[in-house]
């Protein structure tokens, strides 16, 4: 048994976020599944791990567990420094950060499994509402992100520079996670140059939904 333990859900764009820095670290790691849809992250085992009852959690055999995506990989970077998922220098690092945020705080809080589920039992949302919903947000922080990975000189390869890093990690899962709700990614051709990049890497590949053990 490994000293970390994932407790996540296949599908969940912020546990593809941590799968892909644990495999990037090369970092061995249990694989709790959960199903979002019954509610099993809402139970009271669950719960006593994380008590805001959300996915994923970390883990740390003997020490503690490590809640929010963004918080796990920033452990997980610092804990494990090589391969580095943040530049060197503090304007780079806020560079990424703030990449990064663009899909951590401004699309994705909003187009959660939560969120969905509460605009169709309070407004009565339809699953067409609800696409145009996520697509709004999708789309409006996709073209934001495009228009300074396009013009800033730190983007190569990658989001900074030829190195996969947070923002990648970020902005792959948010890809992935866009496809479920057709959200067309030609009018982003940097985003999707990046992902292309990133989608050839065993790290982020073996992340992929549906290769989990718990893919339905």
């Amino acid at each position: 048994m490994s000293d970390l333990i994932l407790h996540n859900y296949f599908r969940s764009s912020t546990s593809v976020r941590v799968r892909i820095a644990l495999n990037i670290k090369g970092l061995a790691y249990d694989y709790v599944p959960y199903a979002l849809l019954p509610d099993e992250h809402k139970s009271e085992t669950y719960l006593k791990l994380n008590p805001q009852g959300l996915v994923p959690a970390l883990e740390i055999k003997d020490q503690t567990v490590l809640t929010q995506s963004m918080a796990i990989i920033e452990y997980l970077d610092e804990a494990s420094p090589e391969p580095a998922l943040m530049p060197s220098d503090p304007l780079g690092r806020a560079r990424v950060r703030s990449l990064a945020q663009i899909i951590g705080c401004d699309i994705h809080p909003v187009n959660n499994l939560r969120i969905l589920r509460y605009i169709s039992g309070e407004f009565g949302a339809d699953a067409e509402a609800k696409k145009a919903w996520f697509t709004n947000w999708a789309t409006e922080g996709f073209a934001a992100l495009e228009a300074r990975l396009s013009n800033e000189t730190e983007t190569g390869e990658f989001c900074h520079g030829d190195v996969p890093g947070l923002a990648d990690i970020c902005l792959y899962a948010q890809v992935l996670n866009n496809q479920r709700f057709d959200v067309d990614i030609e009018p982003y051709p940097t985003i999707a140059h990046i992902f292309t990049h990133c989608d050839a890497l065993p790290e982020f590949q073996d992340a992929r939904p549906e290769h989990q053990v718990d893919a339905v």
